[in-house]
């Protein structure tokens, strides 16, 4: 006889609640939770059954439910058996004796037993204010730090940062899986991607992992996961008129109670207000990023829009913008790459041109990088950069630029000059044409420089980030690939120690300079402790006027990859 009950089918057939029982007892998961609202899942040890009669349970491990299970209060019995999750009626002890140290009780024979079948497709899913936090460990070291949206015996969804599509890149096998609950409850596993989906607008990427390898523990913890985490939802429930108590899972405690949702940008992590407004920059370019390497094309409305958005805040504060360009070290190396290039050409040769113009040359510096998400990223990895490496590179040029197809307000010659003219050099040792001499556009030549500063700031696999005075030297000495028009105009644009720099004053003190006077003496300074990319929580008050009074002048410039 079956009957249907919620999510669960009641079977009131002797030989199979006897064969289920079995089960049970030879899976050795069994749980019992007490009947009250606010009773969690407690491990407990199914022995025996005499159909008809009793079951005989160990309860040593939870000796303290005695008291209340002898005065007659009611539980549950659920397990894992025959690939479905079984759940008793509510049963009763009968007799409770201590052998050998350990609690041997009886309870009452089940009549029937409730069954979810296809336990492995039973997808719990967490609500509005259920934070669970997830990280995902990379084979190379990477990490990335999401939030778990739902969760079945086979596997998960996490809400993961776009960024996050870096780690997943670097191997097709199972990643580790790390779940923190809010009551501090940790659960480690390994899983296989199944599926990828891009939320453009919330710039997130939900990726759906099969669990690998789960050992019969790791089964029965994440099937507690399951039903706590059903339960909890069940709270949220506006149609549900019984007061529910919360899940101990969720009972966040008071050193985590003020943690903001993870799987987000955290923007306090950013270093200034306007760090904090160009991180929207940053979400855009991550986001379409991952779009291009799952076959989209370069979205002209929204390229537009933080086009726009960098153009805005420049008008507003220069040199705050070139600073917050410095403060993207939480952002994949292409996104805050094309910011810091799209920033400093703007503010290079920007002046008196038309405000199209201006956009145009943003956004192809914003984006120009893009392209090499879209070749074999092995040769990023590659111990040494021979030919066939170089060759397959170049590529990422014409990958970008056929998909540009849509961004039909984008001048061609402005994408020509920076997109493809960046990388060419006065000797034809470029790419992708192999240009030389005057057969270089103009406004690639200033590119070209620009992007060679930005690049030799970063930390590389061949070399650390380099110093400005590094970084001038080394382009002076090859006139022969760089024009010196163009590099001696970026020196006494950005001058000595631009904004931006890290530098350690004769008082001892690092700190970054934010503002510079017209002879390129820092007027603004942002102590720091550390010689680490600037962070929120890494910089002390704003010095500003007094500069040389308070911490005397610059005596070194040090090298930080931001």
């Amino acid at each position: 006889m079956l009957a249907q009950q919620d999510e669960y089918e009641t079977i009131a057939n002797s030989a199979a609640i006897e064969s289920l029982l079995d089960a049970m007892i030879e899976s050795g998961g069994v749980s019992l939770r007490m009947d009250s609202p606010d009773a969690r899942a407690e491990p407990i040890v199914l022995m025996e059954q005499h159909p008809g009669e009793a079951l005989v349970l160990d309860l040593s491990s939870v000796d303290y439910l005695l008291g209340r299970l002898q005065n007659g209060e009611a539980f549950y019995l659920y397990a894992q058996a025959q690939n479905k999750v079984v759940r008793t009626p509510l049963l009763s002890l009968t007799e409770a004796r201590r052998s050998g140290g350990r609690f041997l009780c009886c309870s009452d024979y089940p009549a029937t037993v409730d069954v979810l079948q296809r336990r492995e497709s039973f997808r719990a899913e967490l609500r509005m204010g259920m934070a669970v936090s997830a990280t995902l460990f990379g084979v190379l070291g990477n990490t990335a730090v999401g939030e778990l949206r739902d969760i079945s015996q086979t596997g998960c969804q996490l809400e993961l940062p776009l960024a996050a599509s870096g780690v997943l890149a670097e191997t097709d096998g199972p990643f580790k899986l790390v779940l923190r609950f809010p009551d501090g409850s940790y659960f480690e596993g390994h899983g296989v991607v199944r599926h990828q989906k891009i939320d453009p607008e919330r710039h997130l990427l939900r990726v759906g992992f099969e669990f690998s390898g789960l050992t019969a523990e790791q089964e029965r913890q994440v099937w507690y996961f399951v039903c706590e985490i059903e339960r909890e939802a069940a709270r949220y429930n506006q149609e549900s008129a019984d007061e529910r108590q919360p899940s101990p899972l969720f009972e966040q405690s008071s050193k985590r109670a003020n943690l903001e949702r993870v799987g987000r940008r955290d923007i306090k992590h950013y270093a200034t207000p306007m760090a904090r407004r160009l991180v929207k920059v940053a979400a855009y370019l991550d986001a379409q990023l991952l779009l291009l390497q799952q076959g989209s094309d370069i979205d002209a409305q929204r390229l537009s829009r933080n086009a726009d958005r960098v153009l805005a805040l420049h008008e507003e504060d220069r040199e705050a913008l070139l600073f917050a360009s410095r403060c993207m070290s939480l952002e994949p190396m292409l996104v805050r790459h094309g910011i810091a290039v799209a920033v400093h050409l703007l503010d290079l040769v920007g002046a008196n041109m038309p405000r199209e113009i201006r956009k145009a040359i943003v956004a192809s510096g914003l984006i120009h990088d893009l392209g090499k998400a879209l070749v074999p990223q092995v040769i990023f990895r590659a111990p040494n950069f021979e030919a066939t490496h170089r060759q397959a590179m170049s590529e990422h040029v014409t990958l970008l630029v056929d998909r540009l197809q849509h961004c039909q307000w984008l001048s061609v010659n402005i994408v020509q000059a920076v997109i493809g003219g960046i990388n060419e050099r006065l000797d034809g040792s470029g790419y992708p044409g192999g240009l030389s001499g005057e057969d270089i556009n103009e406004l690639a030549k200033a590119c070209a420089v620009v992007d060679v500063v930005e690049a030799m700031r970063r930390d590389r696999p061949d070399r650390p980030a380099k110093t400005t005075q590094q970084i001038y030297r080394h382009l002076l000495s090859h006139p022969h690939q760089f024009d010196l028009r163009w590099v001696k105009r970026y020196i006494e644009h950005f001058k000595g120690l631009p904004v931006g720099s890290l530098v350690r004053f004769t008082s001892g003190q690092l700190a970054w300079v934010t503002r510079l006077d017209e002879a390129g003496v820092p007027i603004e300074v942002w102590p720091t402790r550390q010689a680490e990319p600037p962070m929120g929580d890494t910089l002390g008050n704003l010095v500003n006027g007094d500069v040389r009074e308070r911490l005397g002048i610059p005596a070194q410039e040090i090298a930080v990859s931001a």
